[in-house]
């Protein structure tokens, strides 16, 4: 008699934690570009039991070359993406209801870095340059900066030839551009690494230059969040994806190690991964999660400012909430 109540208690015991493993939400995540650094946070959230202990199941996928996050999120394959503004604005406008619900990055990681060989010293310098540019969504903060400096991106003599950069230093190092695309805290270690020194380059910070934009931010389709279910769930995810990217800055070589960890690729190194993450760490600096007006303001501000090709043609309304951040914060 005892071994059968036992076993109806154990039985129990049993029914109740798999039910509990089964009542945890599933929530995908696409990232923008591939497993590295730059997502330490939410890598470190799920090695920590952070979703876990939000009752979610979080699924992260790595972007690339290939995938667009925003087509992702339109076609039902993610429930949640990494986004930087000037794109989430660009294809808000055209017609995909982005609507950004965090902002762990505070500052821009975005530079434009420049042989000093090639007689470049400040922006004015520009003017018959081959210039590198990312074509991910990233190419609109440079337009919108060429623009407000009233120089052409036509190639013309007056102006500058774009080169539309792939994803590596390749045309700074074999002298095809002038200067490159970089972040803070990826590309430009790879050229230090190729073999230039800091002393064969200037540097432009976008964020010194007045023109930085907001970076990383957290974005779902606005028809979604009408659902309180899943109002909530984006609640429970951003709260633990922060305590996630508070983590990550207090111990950034453990999170490169949890990165370098989840690289099924093998392609990262542990000296790059740890020193991204070093950086990256001064970018979420000061952010709880909640996006800043005036950081908002500031972003569409430089993106209206492309002149006859800009970015956005008009404020954007409702493109940002503070719903999620108000209650994942309390």
């Amino acid at each position: 008699m005892k071994r059968t109540l036992m076993s109806i208690v154990l039985a129990g015991a049993m029914s109740v934690a798999a039910t509990a493993a089964m009542a945890a939400d599933k929530l995908a995540l696409q990232l923008k570009w591939v497993t590295q650094a730059q997502f330490a946070g939410y890598y470190v959230a799920k090695d920590k039991g952070f979703y876990k202990e939000e009752n979610l199941d979080v699924e992260i996928k790595p972007g690339g070359p290939d995938i667009a996050p925003v087509q992702v999120l339109a076609g039902g394959g993610a429930d949640v993406v990494l986004d930087w503004m000037p794109s989430a604005l660009a294809s808000r406008e055209k017609g995909v209801a982005l609507v950004n619900i965090a902002q762990p990055f505070k500052t821009s990681g975005m530079m434009l870095t420049c042989r000093k060989d090639s007689g470049i010293s400040s922006p004015a310098d520009f003017k018959g340059k081959t210039l590198g540019v990312w074509f991910f969504g990233n190419e609109y903060p440079f337009l919108s900066w060429m623009s407000q400096l009233g120089i052409a991106t036509d190639g013309s003599a007056d102006g500058v030839k774009v080169l539309k950069q792939g994803f590596n230093v390749d045309p700074i190092l074999q002298k095809q551009a002038d200067c490159v695309s970089t972040m803070t805290y990826n590309e430009y270690w790879q050229i230090i690494d190729a073999g230039l020194s800091e002393d064969d380059l200037v540097v432009f910070k976008y964020e010194d230059q007045g023109v930085a934009t907001l970076e990383d931010g957290i974005y779902v389709l606005e028809d979604k969040l009408k659902d309180p279910a899943f109002e909530d769930k984006m609640v429970r995810f951003v709260r633990a994806s922060m305590k996630g990217w508070k983590y990550a800055e207090a111990n950034p070589d453990e999170a490169a190690d949890i990165v370098l960890e989840n690289d099924a690729s093998g392609a990262q190194t542990e000296k790059h991964q740890k020193r991204m993450m070093r950086e990256i760490a001064k970018l979420t600096a000061g952010s709880n999660g909640a996006l800043d007006e005036a950081d908002f303001k500031r972003t569409v501000s430089t993106l209206l400012k492309g002149g006859s090709d800009p970015v956005i043609t008009k404020e954007p309304e409702g493109a940002w909430t503070s719903a999620v951040t108000d209650k994942a914060l309390k």
